[in-house]
């Protein structure tokens, strides 16, 4: 595995780590809360013999510039850093986009941006809906139940907008008995990722403003995921994806970890059955 840094238009470095074959197509794969790059090393072992694989560490966390401030995590300076990364490892080709928990969440708003048209072939979603689209969904009143189901699943939610008390807990709790094994969390990894929800979660839910995409889009749905409903990854993107394919997979939130065989296959076959850029 090779390592390099590209930098964001604020300054912030971004560590990106590639493996795999090298002329194979890109597949880019992006880290949710509370881990780094390395959740996605069984998915790596899995693919590299067909894909070039680039995982990098999201700002805030693993080897990446960690900076301070609600305003650093907003989900346009995420978008930032994508574009800084394609840029560094496929400027002249689209790739194939993974992204889970808030690696997930950061990306669809990027992919209605104009500047990333052309840019990404398909994309795989798990665990990680739009805030947007959830925002828009939740105003519908026939799903209410799904969305009490949904705000009982979510309470985590509302408690990492209290200032101090979220990081102070998140650094005593031992993440590996609920977050999966296999790989080591710094204490970065556990707490600055916490500003992603402060800087997001209540506007982007409040004053939702989807977007239309035309990337295919593949939501997996870990049947155990006990932080996510299947009726809010399923049915919040339906009116804005024109190519969505949703799958059912055996699983909990880590399935991307614990089981990367079988994300792998679902991959596989979803970039399969797209005509090749």
């Amino acid at each position: 595995m090779t390592r390099q840094f590209v930098t964001s238009p604020d300054g912030v470095r971004i560590a990106v780590h590639e493996s795999g074959r090298p002329d194979g197509p890109v597949l880019v794969a992006v880290h949710g809360f509370p881990d780094n790059h390395a959740v996605w090393d069984g998915l790596a072992r899995e693919l590299g013999d067909e894909f070039r694989v680039v995982r990098y560490d999201v700002r805030g966390a693993g080897d990446s510039d960690k900076p301070t401030g609600r305003a650093a995590y907003r989900i346009e300076r995420l978008a930032d850093d994508l574009a800084a990364v394609l840029d560094a490892v496929s400027p002249d080709a689209p790739v194939h986009l993974i992204g889970h928990d808030w690696g997930s969440v950061q990306l669809w708003q990027p992919l209605s941006e104009p500047r990333f048209a052309g840019r990404v072939a398909t994309f795989t979603s798990i665990s990680g809906p739009s805030l947007d689209h959830v925002g828009a969904w939740t105003r519908h009143r026939r799903r209410a139940l799904p969305q009490l189901r949904q705000l009982l699943s979510s309470t985590y939610v509302a408690a990492f907008q209290l200032p101090f008390l979220p990081e102070a807990v998140m650094r005593r709790v031992p993440v590996e008995r609920v977050a999966g094994h296999g790989f080591a969390r710094s204490e970065a990894d556990k707490t600055n990722a916490i500003n992603l929800y402060r800087a997001n979660v209540v506007p982007r839910l409040l004053r939702p403003r989807p977007e239309r995409l035309d990337v295919p889009v593949l939501v997996l749905v870990p049947d155990g995921d006990p932080y996510l409903r299947r009726e809010t990854v399923s049915e919040a993107p339906a009116p804005y994806v024109e190519d969505l394919t949703v799958e059912e997979v055996a699983g909990g939130h880590w399935v991307v970890s614990e089981d990367a065989p079988l994300v792998a296959g679902r991959v596989r076959a979803f970039v399969e059955s797209r005509p090749r850029s």
